[in-house]
């Protein structure tokens, strides 16, 4: 059962670890951060299609790691 836990754990963090590498930048430096602020002021429709997949998909992957990451060390003591 630890061993399964523990790659499932290597499985959840190389796919997160993709997941968030996959992922558009959402600044470039000091005019990214200025551009950033006047969307943030007046919004801005959040993107659509892959970009929506990526978002979800990181906080599931992320979600999914912290909770194995308990289990794993509560497995262990």
């Amino acid at each position: 059962m630890e061993i399964f836990l523990r790659v499932l754990l290597i499985i959840f963090s190389l796919g997160l670890i993709a997941a968030v590498l996959l992922q558009k930048g959402k600044s470039a430096g000091l005019s990214g951060a200025i551009s950033g602020g006047a969307e943030h002021l007046f919004g801005k429709q959040k993107a659509r299609g892959m970009e929506l997949f990526l978002e979800r998909l990181t906080m599931g992957l992320a979600a999914g790691f912290f909770i194995l990451t308990i289990i794993v060390a509560y497995v262990t003591k």
